[in-house]
């Protein structure tokens, strides 16, 4: 009988080694790995039958990384992640349009192995969700997200003492959305465009009364706003992509904070692109 190769992905050393022997007793070869980085690394070099990850390893969305490059690199491996959460409810979904099973710590490796043996000796097609770009998902929910800020924005003290209407306190949100949707979109070799919403934007604040701590803060809430949409989606994340897409999305919020900034702290220097598209909550 073919020995099948597992890939163990834990970053507790007592649990990685109780797996590695636990696993390797009943036969399998067992590769281990104790963190993302060296898990990926082994994926994309080595082929195996199994991966077997915990989903919480120190990031969240770790797990389903791996499962999602094993599904790209090794489509065909049978995919199993750990939990330590006793009820999964809401996740279940999202984790189990990702991997093949589920099992629930504290891990009884007896159990475990059983559960191997009988999914590797009759594999069943798994329903795959389509992964999903996250500048599509940010996209298609562009006014969820900026709802989401509204909200936030409504409960702010100190951002609600200026009285504006919805569209004013809107602002020019929905291009920064957009703006930061076409970066996402562009190779990430590619430099990163000036976004002329984010100048307007300063600009606008400036006249309304807007001080400087105020920018900084509804900056901030822009990005609690996209993150909370990405993790309603978490099931259709392409996660392939999930750990550079976080790193532009911060980025690129924060490099329109400071075109923002720069038009705010100094008006003379800057103009209001007056053709630029103004946008209402309710505009598609």
């Amino acid at each position: 009988m073919a020995t099948h190769k597992v890939l163990v992905v834990e970053d507790d050393d007592a649990v990685r080694m109780m797996l590695h022997e636990g696993l390797q007793r009943d036969g399998f070869e067992i590769v281990a790995a104790s963190n993302v980085r060296d898990a990926l690394r082994l994926i994309s070099t080595q082929s195996f039958d199994v991966l077997l990850s915990d989903l919480h390893m120190p990031l969240a969305g770790d797990g389903f990384t791996l499962v999602s490059a094993m599904r790209h690199t090794h489509p065909n491996a049978l995919t199993v992640v750990l939990s330590g959460y006793p009820a999964l409810d809401e996740a279940m979904s999202s984790i189990l349009s990702q991997a093949d099973e589920i099992f629930t710590k504290p891990i009884r490796i007896g159990e475990l192995k059983q559960l191997i043996h009988k999914r590797l000796a009759e594999p069943r097609a798994m329903k795959r969700v389509k992964p999903e770009s996250i500048a599509s998902i940010l996209e298609r929910d562009a006014e969820t997200t900026i709802q989401n800020w509204l909200d936030i924005v409504d409960q702010d003290a100190e951002l609600i003492c200026i009285p504006l209407s919805r569209m004013e306190r809107t602002g020019h949100l929905p291009r920064l959305l957009k703006d930061l949707i076409v970066r996402l979109r562009l190779d990430s070799e590619s430099p990163a465009p000036t976004s002329i919403a984010a100048r307007n934007h300063g600009a606008m604040r400036l006249q309304q009364g807007y001080t400087a701590p105020m920018l900084v803060e509804e900056s901030r809430i822009l990005q609690v706003s996209v993150f909370s949409t990405l993790q309603r989606n978490l099931g259709g994340v392409d996660f392939s992509r999930l750990l550079l897409d976080v790193v532009t999305i911060a980025d690129e919020i924060d490099s329109q904070l400071k075109q923002a900034m720069f038009s705010y702290t100094t008006p003379t220097l800057t103009s209001v692109v007056a053709d630029e598209p103004r946008w209402s909550v309710s505009d598609p």
